[in-house]
């Protein structure tokens, strides 16, 4: 069994390139790395490093757990993380990492109803776009994460992640007060290929430009943000027209800004994800069957 500690000097080594810049960047004295390394030597039973002059270079062995070090290191560490993921939920605690745009509709209405009928759960919240969010989720840096994503642009599942589908939010277009396509319900994406484009997040920006490129054009896209409240100030100055989720709606906080429904209609599926060991612990249901309530009492889903 390989001491963490040694094995973590021993990586900080090869990753520095010395043994006193590994001590610099651990706190240790040089004196306190080599006994370390020389332990470490003595446990697994070869020596991991040889000297060549002033310098020192790894041996075949030391060649061989440099290869694997970084990887125990991080599968150690990932358990550790999931390992207390488990004990705060346990103990009621859940964390959510969301998106901006879910985060001011659907989240404040599921965190204050869990409040009022379960007092004791305490829900911890994150905000982060996709992929983001799913990094944080597999790393246990949280314990739900939603996210979005367009038609044939869905990414892989990790093998230990479940997907919970929430509902489907429908891409409008953002126009102006006083546009001339804003006496009508819908408009056609081809009717606004001459104009100015403010452009989301990256995976929205991706979408946008997949489907601008279907109807045979490419936008002339002048500013990009993730901020909706920035975006919807952009379209109501004129500066660009913008293609956003419906839930954007929700909060508009300009008068000068219209919403109208996209044809050809483009949906984004908005899904719940939690690690596979973690969907039946009490504190996560607790969470999800919220969401699923919110979700279902939306149009569109």
């Amino acid at each position: 069994m390989l001491d963490s500690r040694r094995l973590r000097t021993f990586h900080e080594v090869v990753t520095t390139g010395s043994f006193t810049a590994a001590a610099h960047s651990l706190g240790y004295t040089q004196p306190a790395v080599t006994q370390q390394i020389r332990a470490l030597e003595r446990e697994v039973g070869v020596h991991l490093f040889t000297r060549n002059g002033r310098r020192m270079r790894l041996t075949e062995a030391g060649e061989a757990l440099a290869r694997h070090s970084e990887r125990i290191l991080r599968d150690m560490q990932d358990a550790q993380q999931q390992l207390q993921a488990l004990a705060r939920l346990r103990a009621e605690r859940v964390r959510v990492c969301a998106f901006p745009s879910i985060t001011a509709t659907l989240i404040p209405e599921v965190v204050a109803r869990l409040l009022a009928e379960h007092p004791t759960l305490r829900v911890e919240l994150q905000e982060a776009e996709p992929p983001e969010s799913m990094h944080r989720l597999v790393a246990g840096e949280c314990d739900i994460a939603l996210s979005f994503s367009y038609p044939g642009a869905r990414a892989e599942l990790p093998p230990d992640v479940v997907e919970i589908n929430l509902l489907e939010d429908l891409l409008v277009a953002l126009l102006p007060a006083g546009h001339p396509l804003t006496r009508r319900r819908a408009v056609r994406l081809t009717e606004l290929q001459q104009a100015r484009w403010v452009a989301g997040c990256s995976r929205c920006r991706a979408n946008f430009l997949t489907i601008c490129a279907e109807e045979g054009f490419d936008p002339d896209i002048v500013f990009t943000t993730d901020d909706n409240l920035a975006l919807q100030s952009l379209v109501a100055a004129g500066v660009g027209i913008a293609v956003a989720p419906s839930l954007v709606l929700s909060f508009l906080n300009h008068r000068q800004v219209a919403g109208r429904v996209i044809e050809p209609n483009v949906r984004r599926q908005i899904s719940a994800y939690v690690l596979r060991e973690h969907q039946d612990l009490p504190a996560v249901e607790l969470v999800l069957d919220g969401m699923r309530s919110a979700a279902a009492a939306r149009s569109g889903c």
